[in-house]
């Protein structure tokens, strides 16, 4: 049965960076999503300031299964970015059985990296989990910032012959101009036990403005295809109050839900959230 492995953590946001490395060998998180997922959802590996915007990320990941049968996955969340490169992320999150009585609940992520922390707040709970977030690189004028790891990526690609790194012309891409990046490798038959070569492709298309991944698509016989879209983009600075914690919240330092520090972990204390600036 070939298996899409998927890992998803709502405390960190946009996971195109390590996505936008280029295939990797091997089954586990490296497989098509490229790590903890796509789009926003691997963190940010750069700070853009300068580059306000909002935007709805798709990513759809499809499995196959060995009768023939597929599995598909849907996952949605709105991003923002300030002129700061301040970063929010809203997730609805619908319990799968409804045994538990639990309503649909929305996991939301701010990166303050003017004031150096990671807010988790958590709609079911009215929680926001506290932790230090250190500032990240700002990447030159017209580098993406998916590129934070690209010197690294280069480097594996260098030491893996089989790996080939496509530039791909400028052109529109839901509604911006883009450049994109080919990454394709084949796997000689024995190398992981396969019988036959393995050929495997990936896709990253990147807004030249906003510097960030607009579309990402990714094959990989293994674990089947993935395909992350930022849509509904509007280059415009999103209000200042959603990159706060709203009144009503109770503060606790941690790491927030599927952290250590999260629900069940240690917590360090609680207060109210301080009043939301406007």
């Amino acid at each position: 049965m070939k298996k899409l492995i998927l890992t998803f953590c709502f405390v960190l946001v946009p996971a195109f960076a390590l996505f936008a490395q280029g295939p990797r060998g091997g089954p586990g998180p490296g497989g098509p999503m490229g790590g903890r997922g796509m789009g926003m959802m691997g963190g940010p590996q750069a700070l853009v300031a300068g580059a306000p915007y909002s935007a709805v990320e798709v990513v759809q990941t499809q499995e196959t299964l060995a009768d023939g049968n597929s599995i598909t996955h849907n996952r949605q969340l709105n991003v923002y970015r300030d002129s700061q490169g301040r970063v929010r992320t809203e997730e609805t999150i619908t319990p799968r059985t409804t045994t538990s009585g639990k309503q649909p609940y929305t996991i939301t992520t701010i990166l303050d990296f003017v004031g150096g922390h990671r807010y988790v707040l958590d709609s079911s709970t009215m929680i926001a989990y506290e932790s230090p977030l250190h500032t990240p690189r700002t990447p030159p004028a017209g580098t993406a910032a998916s590129s934070g790891r690209r010197g690294a990526g280069a480097e594996a690609n260098a030491a893996r012959p089989n790996v080939v790194s496509t530039k791909l012309a400028q052109q529109s891409v839901n509604g911006v101009i883009a450049t994109g990046t080919q990454h394709s490798e084949s796997i000689p038959a024995g190398t992981i036990g396969n019988a036959r070569p393995i050929q495997t492709s990936r896709q990253i298309w990147e807004s030249v403005e906003l510097r960030v991944p607009v579309k990402i698509t990714s094959t990989d016989p293994r674990f089947g295809s993935s395909e992350m879209d930022l849509t509904n983009i509007v280059q415009a600075e999103p209000s200042a109050s959603l990159f706060v914690v709203p009144a009503g919240y109770t503060l606790k330092t941690g790491g927030g839900p599927g952290r250590p520090g999260g629900p069940g972990g240690m917590m360090r204390g609680a207060r109210p959230a301080p009043p939301a600036q406007q």
